[in-house]
């Protein structure tokens, strides 16, 4: 006869009451800053399939956490050179267009305040005398 503890099917499992048993969201789990849960649901209300994988929020929080990371930093990187500490649309517009990478996922964006690359084509700017280059090389 089992005793009165056990149920009598194997052993006894399950939470203890004594336990923490708060939940934990699922970009915790997933080791993210962006919402995983938001992402999800939007995911279902935006109609794009009648049915949305668990994995699918996950992996989209991700790839959208990585690319504003790394927006942010070259933006960081960009107001420091201009020293400056606080990132502004010109410092995003100079991360991105400098990228080739983002440039090309961003091409068709355009970035309100974030006027435009410095470029001078090199036929604009005045030739160097061969007197001043033949000088320069004496030395």
């Amino acid at each position: 006869m089992p005793s009165a503890k056990s149920s009598g099917k194997g052993k006894v499992g399950g939470k203890v009451k004594g336990e923490d048993t708060k939940s934990t969201s699922r970009s915790t789990r997933a080791g993210l800053q962006f919402p995983v849960s938001r992402i999800h649901r939007m995911l279902r209300k935006s109609n794009i399939s009648k049915r949305i994988g668990s994995g699918a929020p996950v992996y989209l929080a991700a790839v959208l956490e990585y690319l504003s990371a790394e927006i942010l930093e070259l933006a960081g990187n960009a107001a420091r050179d201009n020293k400056k500490r606080r990132i502004n649309p010109r410092h995003l517009q100079l991360a991105i267009r400098n990228d080739e990478e983002l440039s090309k996922l961003l091409g068709d964006v355009i970035i309100s305040e974030g006027g435009v690359v410095p470029y001078i084509n090199p036929a604009l700017l005045p030739a160097k005398s061969k007197k001043q280059s033949l000088d320069s090389q004496e030395v």
